[in-house]
């Protein structure tokens, strides 16, 4: 088995070899990771520039891959043939940051998830939520990419790890629907006061986004979009509520997003006479 293994914070994002370490315990494993934070990047498809991937020693002396490419494209890269074997399960993380809710549209990280599953491969997007002064600096207008970072070297991912490398095993031995990936959640909480493991449906996630606008030395306008941190509708079972109430939320997530039920509503509305 081989355990492909990428993420949207970048090749030395300070959760990327613990996460190795414990899935080398599962199976083989290859981090192919990107050059550089790709946080709410989406699913970018890059079809006008060339990508480059180039040989990484981890601290362990593995080798891996550092792309120019985005998330997505780091998985693309390794199924179209950079890689010479094709894995059998892709995850991806440890996300610095929940992705709840909506948030699953803007998360390279999931975006990695789903660019495996298009391409038919069982897939985890894993994250673990912001504290509270993690957040604070990170959404502040101009804020320094390396006090983030400072702030999430401190975190112990050993045990976040750990469940991870569980959680695969379960999946190479169950595997997955088609068209489906899990989107784990993490609370911020010491791993000591999680209480266990909530099933969950996606939330509604409120964003408090604000325009800031100033002007450069020249008189041009420039712009940021600044704001309070998200939060969402803690609705029972959801993901935002298992992490309210510290538990760990896996949800599936199928990649046919398909309103059925509004179809037959469609139908009323006599689009033929169009």
């Amino acid at each position: 088995m081989l355990i492909l293994i990428t993420n949207d914070d970048g090749i030395n994002a300070p959760a990327l070899f613990p996460l190795k370490q414990a899935l080398d315990t599962v199976a083989e494993t290859l981090v192919f990771a990107p050059d550089h934070n790709w946080s709410a990047s989406g699913h970018p498809k890059t079809m006008h520039k060339p990508l480059r991937a180039d040989p990484f020693t981890l601290p362990d002396g593995s080798q891996a891959f550092v792309s120019t490419a985005p998330p997505p494209d780091c998985v693309a890269l390794a199924m179209l043939g950079v890689v010479e074997r094709k894995p059998d399960l892709v995850v991806s993380g440890i996300n610095h940051g929940a992705n709840l809710g909506y948030d699953v549209f803007y998360s390279g990280t999931v975006a990695a998830a789903v660019e495996a599953t298009i391409e038919g491969l069982p897939a985890i997007a894993i994250s673990r939520d912001f504290e509270e002064k993690e957040m604070d600096l990170a959404i502040t207008p101009g804020f320094s990419d390396e006090a983030v970072r400072m702030e999430n070297a401190q975190i112990d991912y050993t045990p976040i790890a750990a469940f991870c490398a569980r959680l695969a095993k379960k999946t190479l031995e169950h595997g997955l629907p088609a068209n489906t990936l899990l989107n784990v959640n993490i609370p911020s909480a010491p791993w000591d006061h999680i209480k266990g493991i909530e099933l969950t449906r996606l939330g509604q996630r409120v964003y408090r986004d604000e325009l800031v606008a100033r002007k450069d030395p020249r008189g041009r306008p420039y712009y940021w979009i600044g704001g309070l941190p998200p939060h969402g509708v803690p609705d029972h079972g959801t993901d935002i509520w298992a992490l309210a109430n510290n538990l760990i939320s896996i949800t599936p997530i199928n990649l046919d997003i398909t309103a059925y039920r509004f179809i037959e509503e469609l139908k009323r509305w006599k689009l033929e006479e169009l």
